[in-house]
């Protein structure tokens, strides 16, 4: 058995520090880097970038919505053309910060609000899958199960990789409970790594509502800016690590 780690890091602007992706490297497999439209600037991207090939971990492009006073949680109703490009502009950026670093981008996540509209909004999907195959390279796309834009990059000839989340909390029918709900984020260090082995050996989790919901899922997403990220992501890691699953990247 093996399941990849991922985590969003590159998150940090100016002053503002958001998460410790340094020590979130010593869990995870593969680092969504931001890409500057939700969050990051060049110098931290860049330097996000040298840790994560200097510590062997997979590069993937986060692109998100062109919102970062709103940290990209906020739907944007751009049209596709605007939104294709806007995601093609964010590879290219990274791409360029992470060749410096000796990297390149092995794979594409979108972030937040633009994550979660793609899950059914037909015309972003389609704009999401339209900009990475303009950027070429086949790059596989990280996406939420059943998503619209999982079967849309298919159905392009790209890889589409289903993902869980380690923190978040789940609604019967499979979803992400939303961040205004209780029992969105979870805490406990010890019940997420349970959760986690259960996932990654069993394919099920334990839904909101107390009933088991399947989940297939390639990698799971450690949110490198949930408080104690850190100690969360060494506990999932070290539980699915004790319960022979190995962890590698997907892309």
């Amino acid at each position: 058995m093996h399941i990849d780690l991922n985590s969003d890091v590159g998150e940090s602007f100016g002053n503002w520090t958001m998460g410790d992706d340094a020590a979130i490297f010593q869990s995870v497999s593969s680092a969504n880097v931001a890409c500057g439209f939700h969050a990051g600037d060049p110098s931290g991207i860049a330097q996000t970038c040298r840790d994560a090939v200097a510590g062997g971990i997979t590069i993937g492009a986060h692109v998100g919505y062109r919102d970062l006073a709103g940290f990209g949680r906020r739907f944007l109703d751009c049209s596709p053309t605007e939104l294709a490009d806007d995601v093609l502009y964010q590879l290219g950026a990274l791409e360029a910060l992470a060749r410096s670093a000796g990297g390149t981008i092995r794979y594409v996540k979108p972030h937040g609000a633009l994550y979660n509209t793609i899950v059914h909004h037909q015309a972003h999907a389609q704009a999401v899958v339209d900009a990475v195959k303009a950027f070429g390279g086949d790059l596989p796309l990280l996406l939420l199960p059943g998503s619209t834009a999982l079967d849309k990059a298919e159905k392009a000839g790209l890889r589409g990789v289903a993902e869980a989340f380690a923190d978040r909390g789940y609604t019967p029918d499979g979803t992400l409970v939303s961040r205004r709900e209780p029992g969105a984020v979870l805490h406990d260090e010890a019940e997420v790594a349970e959760r986690m082995v259960r996932l990654a050996t069993d394919g099920v989790l334990r839904a909101v509502d107390g009933t088991d919901v399947r989940v297939e899922a390639e990698s799971i997403c450690l949110h490198g800016d949930t408080p104690g990220a850190v100690a969360m992501a060494a506990a999932v890691r070290a539980g699915l690590e004790s319960a022979g699953v190995e962890i590698r990247p997907f892309a």
